[in-house]
């Protein structure tokens, strides 16, 4: 609970992951991914519930080892081209009818494991600020490809993606570039009534995180270099 609201943190996780087999509890470092997740959420001091989203038996049973309760979600919503916010708005009308509904929810992807409680602390203090006037807040990280330098393909020739940029300069003379990286969406449940299709509001706020916590786990590749990280920082502490 933050500033008198209460908090929810959601975490989607179906069975049919393409890229990797049940991904979402996949071995990694000693523990299911998920469990990273689970684990980051109990930790968050602001946090009042933890629920797993999922349509998989085998991830049911890792949700409950690790203590998070479990919202089993229809097929319908777990197709590869499922939208996050019908999952989320089909969770948020299941706690309403059972008349526990949440002023803030804490979207939490497990395939960000190197989040930690204060990056959704950070989001979860920005969004209950009622000076910022927030109705949604994302973590974001330093954009892997500055716009700038992107180009396209026209009639089989490269030209620059934006009109007029100069790719040439140096980054230290490039506007600031972002992107989400998937880590943590806060947000009220005001901010999901509507018929949009995004998870953010107009009114949303930026917490920036560092790229080695910024992690997302789409591929083997992603997976190895994520156990790495986590690694490296054991050995570190």
């Amino acid at each position: 609970m933050i500033q008198n609201k209460r908090v929810v943190a959601l975490i989607p996780a179906r069975g049919g992951s393409k890229s990797i087999p049940l991904k979402n509890i996949k071995m990694m470092n000693g523990k299911p991914l998920i469990a990273w997740t689970i684990e980051t959420a109990f930790n968050t001091k602001e946090i009042d519930r933890v629920i797993v989203s999922t349509d998989h038996a085998s991830i049911v049973s890792v949700a409950h080892q690790y203590g998070a309760e479990v919202m089993l979600r229809p097929d319908r919503l777990s197709q590869d081209d499922s939208l996050p916010i019908d999952v989320i708005r089909y969770c948020m009308e299941r706690l309403k009818a059972d008349k526990e509904p949440a002023e803030l929810i804490v979207y939490l992807e497990p395939t960000c494991p190197l989040r930690k409680p204060e990056d959704i602390s950070d989001c979860l203090s920005m969004l209950a600020d009622p000076v910022k006037g927030l109705s949604s807040v994302a973590t974001f990280k330093e954009a892997d490809l500055h716009p700038y330098r992107a180009w396209k393909r026209d009639g089989g020739k490269p030209s620059m993606f934006i009109d007029g940029a100069v790719p040439w300069l140096p980054r230290q003379q490039l506007p600031d570039a972002l992107q989400l990286n998937g880590a943590v969406y806060a947000f009220t449940l005001d901010s999901i009534s509507g018929s949009s299709i995004s998870v953010l509001s107009d009114r949303c706020g930026v917490v920036k995180m560092p790229k080695n916590r910024s992690v997302d786990i789409d591929d083997e590749i992603d997976f190895l270099f994520a156990e790495l990280l986590m690694k490296r920082e054991d050995t570190n502490d």
